[in-house]
């Protein structure tokens, strides 16, 4: 990044404007192309537009990852299969991918079933930050994680449930509940969480158990996500293609999403295009999520809040471009209560700055970096 240190606050700063930037444009091309055709938008369907954008999310990834080299894996330990030595995060490197194979669809699946999208938002948003904090506690217990959570982070934790607690109160109001009673949805609920839940683990779960001398790359971690989800999504988009014909599933989510393909809509290149935003936002999304001394509850709350704006952002962008619908009051009210665990989040990442500062952990990484680089070039 521009001239800033791995595990800085400015890196961090940078991230989460990146992060903020193409989350917003991934919010705005969400709601211009399910817009209604009746007011001259593309009018796509859920699943049509899952098989575009998807498409260009993934596109550009593993191609940049292999000309950037960002593969090269600094292993704790080789693991001989045969003639092969692998190193053995990979072991655990590729059921997050397959998680995050999961996710991908199941994001947009939640927005295209019978279920409000406010609902599907809180839940999504929800579940990342309560899943964060459990993940710290399970590895405070287990001795993987050697930091403590310090109460600011929890007090901000308190403040993001009430920004989503204030739509759920709106939406259990409104019926928007409704849907624990669909088999599908629910499914696609219990995927989510579950896979979230199990990724979220092995990031953190990679960051906090490097072995002394071992730089732990990020950039690495996420290269081998991706090829492993790459191969994932490749599957799943297999098997709900051929379901008509295999299993003789018929939903109108499966037919939408195979005529996307057959009977591709007039738009289907500019969908592709707006998909790649998504795309840079799981560069910019796993890096917050692992970023260098931080509590999985900081990096979680640090992510989501970023959404929650950039979310609020875009509706607000699409009501003046686009006529869309105005931001309710529940959004703002939502907005100052995030505000409010931004600034108790700001009190904490002053304090980690402070004890990373004195325990030169990050001092430490960089000097681990340049010792690999000089094995590298003498090499």
């Amino acid at each position: 990044m521009f001239n800033t240190k791995e595990g800085s606050t400015g890196r961090l700063i940078q991230l989460c404007i990146a992060y903020f930037f193409f989350y917003v444009i991934t919010g705005l091309t969400v709601k211009y192309f399910l817009g209604s055709a009746n007011k001259g938008l593309p009018g796509m369907h859920g699943f049509e537009f899952l098989a575009y954008s998807t498409l260009g999310s993934v596109i550009l990834i593993a191609p940049f990852t292999i000309i950037m080299k960002w593969y090269r894996l600094q292993s704790a330990r080789l693991v001989s299969i045969g003639s092969l030595k692998i190193p053995i995060e990979l072991f655990y490197i590729i059921p997050s991918g397959l998680c995050t194979g999961i996710i991908i669809p199941t994001t947009t699946i939640m927005y295209s079933l019978p279920i409000s999208v406010m609902v599907a938002m809180i839940i999504m948003r929800g579940a990342v930050i309560i899943i964060s904090r459990c993940v710290d506690a399970i590895q405070i217990k287990q001795g993987i994680l050697k930091k403590s959570v310090y109460w600011e982070e929890n007090i901000a934790v308190i403040f993001a449930v009430c920004a989503i607690g204030i739509h759920m109160v709106w939406a259990i109001n409104g019926g928007g509940f409704d849907f624990i009673h669909s088999v599908v949805a629910m499914g696609t609920l219990l995927a989510y969480v579950g896979s979230y839940a199990l990724r979220i683990y092995i990031m953190n779960y990679f960051k906090n158990t490097a072995g002394k001398g071992v730089k732990r790359d990020n950039k690495a971690f996420f290269s081998w996500e991706q090829y492993s989800a790459l191969i994932t999504l490749g599957l799943v988009t297999l098997i709900v293609f051929k379901s008509p014909e295999w299993f003789g599933w018929r939903a109108s989510q499966i037919i939408d999403f195979n005529h996307a393909i057959t009977m591709p809509h007039t738009m289907w290149g500019w969908a592709i295009l707006a998909g790649t935003a998504f795309g840079f936002c799981s560069f910019f999304s796993v890096f917050i999520f692992m970023f260098k001394g931080r509590t999985a509850t900081f990096a979680g709350l640090v992510n989501r809040l970023t959404s929650l704006v950039a979310g609020t952002t875009a509706t607000l962008l699409f009501w003046l471009a686009f006529s869309g619908k105005f931001p309710k009051m529940q959004d703002w009210l939502s907005l100052g209560f995030i505000i409010v665990a931004i600034v108790f989040l700001t009190r904490a990442e002053k304090k980690r700055a402070r004890e990373l500062e004195i325990t030169k952990e990050l001092d430490d990484d960089v000097a681990n970096g340049n010792a690999e680089t000089k094995k590298e070039q003498a090499a």
